[in-house]
């Protein structure tokens, strides 16, 4: 009696449709029946997978983040030259074995028409014209080997700026290495940004290579520069002065060939002004500067990276949403975001794990969206001044309900002073009522 294989097609097309299984060397060891119709013809099992989709275009994201072993979503032209039609959305997805990256399975789908205004940068998906005058940018400056500062907000996405200007580089082939600044203490800092020797201090039985070794070849992102220690700064330069670095008890520079990306949500001039900052290293750093717009103020792509969002959380989650209800979208957009796409991402993660059914409802939202929707929606004090205002105001107006009145913490809820917040609840009239309390006529 023959020997039946288990029904895997069945299985994979019903849990993800068009699919393709990959190893972890990026080759091809199962394609669905789905994948192969959609595709225009057999998938060829074995085949380097980003050689088969990305060929050699000197534009290659998809390939470069799959070789970088980082998620994607993206779109590319169909690989059957005689399949017709618009080109293919497509969607990698990490397979692993307990901690070890087994392979991949990629996702295919019919790509976006045009018109429908939506556009994706090494997996930045957007539909508002701030974010593709930044895409545009980052597509031009790519090209030329110079340093770039990306200035955003926590969550909003700067280490995918910094991939996107990796990916779009001369440099792709090469590593892209990222450390955050903030995140170490300035002794420990050094180590890992520069290398130590054997016996430089306690515990160095081994010379270590630094990030700047690391990414020899390729793109160093600098993540939250601003936190730089001072004494380090100094050092930092001169490996960007020399293009050579010094590791921890050595003496002799070791060549280096790295492009610098660096990201902060500070202003760094704010920050030379105030004496924590070099104004010779921002001058380096800032040759090219990228504003990455916070995602309060593109409330249009709320519903897009929610309809992106949904299908992965499905892939991942034990329930399946296949819809979100309007009353949830609308809380959704009519939130502030102080933690940009990355809280987006945790709030649709919550709304899955508390939820059940196939509707994510707006009882599946955390209290911080549900409490702040209230304010919005219920208060006509708050409704009035916003209305006679600005989008401004009502931004204003929800951060000091969400904060219970303390203008030091809705001032760290918009990402400004207090001295700012302030000044513009002057401007704005905000603080009028305030300022009848206190009048000795009142």
């Amino acid at each position: 009696m023959k020997h039946r294989e288990p029904p895997w097609d069945a299985a994979l097309t019903a849990a993800a449709g068009a699919c393709v299984l990959l190893d972890a060397d990026l080759r091809v060891r199962f394609a669905t029946d789905a994948a192969a119709r959609l595709l225009g013809g057999p998938v060829p099992v074995g085949i380097s997978a980003p050689a088969w989709l990305c060929g050699d275009r000197p534009k290659r994201p998809i390939a470069e983040a799959l070789a970088a072993g980082r998620p994607v979503h993206g779109v590319v032209p169909r690989p059957s030259a005689g399949a017709g039609g618009r080109a293919l959305s497509v969607r990698s997805l990490p397979l692993h074995e307990g901690a070890r990256l087994v392979g991949w399975m990629l996702i295919f789908g019919e790509a976006a028409r045009p018109t429908d205004g939506e556009v994706q940068l090494f997996g930045m998906w957007t539909q508002d014209p701030s974010m593709k005058r930044m895409f545009h940018i980052l597509e031009k400056v790519a090209r030329d080997d110079v340093t770039v500062l990306v200035r955003g907000e926590t969550g909003s996405g700067k280490e995918l700026v910094a991939a996107a200007v990796h990916g779009l580089s001369s440099r792709s082939r090469g590593p892209f290495r990222a450390i955050n600044c903030a995140a170490l203490p300035g002794t420990l800092l050094e180590s890992e940004l520069f290398g130590h020797v054997k016996g430089a201090f306690t515990g160095a039985v081994r010379d270590m290579k630094g990030h700047f070794q690391l990414a020899h070849g390729g793109t160093l992102l600098l993540d939250e520069v601003a936190e730089l220690p001072l004494e380090l700064q100094a050092k930092l330069l001169r490996a960007i002065e020399t293009r050579a670095v010094v590791p921890v008890g050595g003496r002799e520079p070791i060549p280096i060939d790295v492009r610098i990306v660096s990201a902060t949500h500070r202003a760094l001039r704010a920050e030379v002004e105030a004496g924590r900052f070099r104004a010779d290293l921002m001058y380096r750093l800032r040759v090219i500067p990228v504003f990455l717009p916070p995602l309060r103020e593109r409330p249009g792509d709320v519903a897009l990276l929610v309809d992106k969002l949904v299908p992965e959380l499905n892939l991942r989650s034990r329930r399946a949403v296949a819809r979100v209800e309007p009353a949830a979208l609308a809380a959704l957009e009519r939130y502030d975001w102080p933690g940009n796409v990355r809280e987006l991402k945790n709030v649709l993660a919550y709304a899955f794990a508390i939820g059940d059914g196939p509707v994510l409802s707006l009882s599946d939202l955390p209290r911080d969206v549900l409490d702040a929707d209230a304010v919005t929606g219920s208060s006509p004090a708050a409704e009035g001044r916003a209305d006679a205002s600005s989008p401004e105001a009502a931004r204003i107006t929800r951060a000091l309900a969400r904060a219970t009145g303390n203008r030091e913490h809705a001032a760290r809820l918009l990402g400004v002073s207090r001295v700012t917040l302030w000044r513009r609840m002057r401007a704005l009239g905000l603080d009028e009522p305030a300022r009848r309390r206190s009048s000795p006529s009142a």
